[in-house]
């Protein structure tokens, strides 16, 4: 892609990102959202291959549809209350229309169905930008309208998306549809605990956009997109073996691993708001999750390519060597559960 291009599409994400931050007016937040969403679609379509083109088409359709429903909450909350700003009260119906339109944009199921497509259709590093960067414009506009939500669609909704996500990764060969049900039962911990405590959301969302941009420089340096590939992974980089099978493993939230904390402290909260049967399902099907991170933790550390050394095979194309945002984003995916009581005063 042209340098110039690349500055003003990598320009246009931070601008949208950056208004919705600071935008109260509901007509700015939508413009934020809106130039979020055009930012990132020469990004996606810029392979020309006809899956890229198939993930840009379902991706722009989704967002539009989702921009036009939040658009139409924040018209007819204006209406109602005859004022545009978010920080004032909402009405109840605009408030679940806008809940839903925030959930389609950042693949909440019911409305997921989006996702694992288009993570599919993309490759690695623009399918970070979509794990990752794209989560946040609507995070913060999910964050100034917690007192307004309705706590049970929120669960309701936050428990499905837990469910789906361990579910639907458990038959999954591709690393991107695998790391696209991650996303969903992550963003599922995330709302689940939205109307009790903000402060666990933020830190939830902080830790999982660390441990996703880990796994994503990870498979890309290695060059990895299936699960056949990534059992040639030791053959290219041993150390990069096992600093990834250590991030699978803090992605399903073990400890001592950095994943275990947000796990733990969400739990931790549900428990004191007694809220003990949804709090038993969460942990249970966490272990949907677990199974298929281990499974690809098998495939990396505990099996051999079927290929003969002496045969032409991935591990001899050139591979590029760790940067600094890779060495950065592992270490913290590792080694940030000692911090835990920073982290929540940090948030806080």
């Amino acid at each position: 892609m042209n340098p110039l291009i690349l500055s003003i599409t990598i320009f246009s994400l931070g601008l949208g990102t950056t208004m919705t931050f600071i935008a109260s007016h509901w007509l700015l937040i939508w413009v934020g959202l809106e130039i979020n969403t055009m930012a990132i679609t020469p990004l996606m379509i810029y392979q020309h291959h006809p899956r890229a083109t198939e993930a840009t088409t379902k991706y722009f359709l989704t967002q539009a549809t989702a921009s036009a429903l939040l658009l139409f909450a924040a018209t007819t909350n204006a209406w109602t209350t005859g004022q545009w700003s978010i920080t004032d009260v909402i009405n109840p119906t605009s408030a679940t229309l806008m809940s839903i339109a925030l959930a389609l944009k950042i693949g909440l199921a019911p409305l997921h169905f989006w996702l694992p497509e288009v993570l599919q259709g993309l490759n690695l590093l623009t399918g970070l930008i979509l794990s990752t960067w794209q989560k946040l414009a609507p995070f913060a506009v999910l964050l100034q309208l917690y007192h307004s939500l309705n706590p049970t669609m929120l669960i309701s909704m936050g428990l499905l998306s837990i469910i789906i996500g361990g579910w639907g990764g458990l038959n999954q060969t591709q690393l991107r549809k695998i790391l696209a049900y991650s996303s969903i039962a992550h963003i599922g911990w995330m709302i689940t605990i939205l109307h009790y405590s903000h402060t666990l959301t933020i830190l939830t969302l902080m830790t999982y956009i660390i441990m996703t941009s880990s796994l994503f420089l990870l498979f890309n340096t290695n060059n990895t997109t299936n699960i056949n590939s990534i059992a040639t992974s030791s053959t290219k980089s041993p150390m990069l073996t096992i600093i990834t099978m250590m991030t699978l493993l803090s992605l399903g939230g073990l400890p001592p691993l950095t994943g275990f904390m947000p796990k733990w402290l969400i739990l931790q909260e549900m428990t004191k708001q007694s809220l003990i049967i949804p709090a038993l399902i969460m942990a249970m099907t966490a272990l949907l999750s677990l199974f298929f991170y281990m499974r690809l933790c098998y495939s990396i550390t505990l099996t051999l390519s079927p290929h003969p050394s002496t045969s032409p095979s991935t591990w001899r194309t050139k591979t590029s060597h760790p940067n600094l945002t890779t060495t950065l984003t592992t270490s913290l995916s590792l080694l940030l559960l000692p911090l835990t009581p920073m982290m929540i005063s940090l948030t806080t």
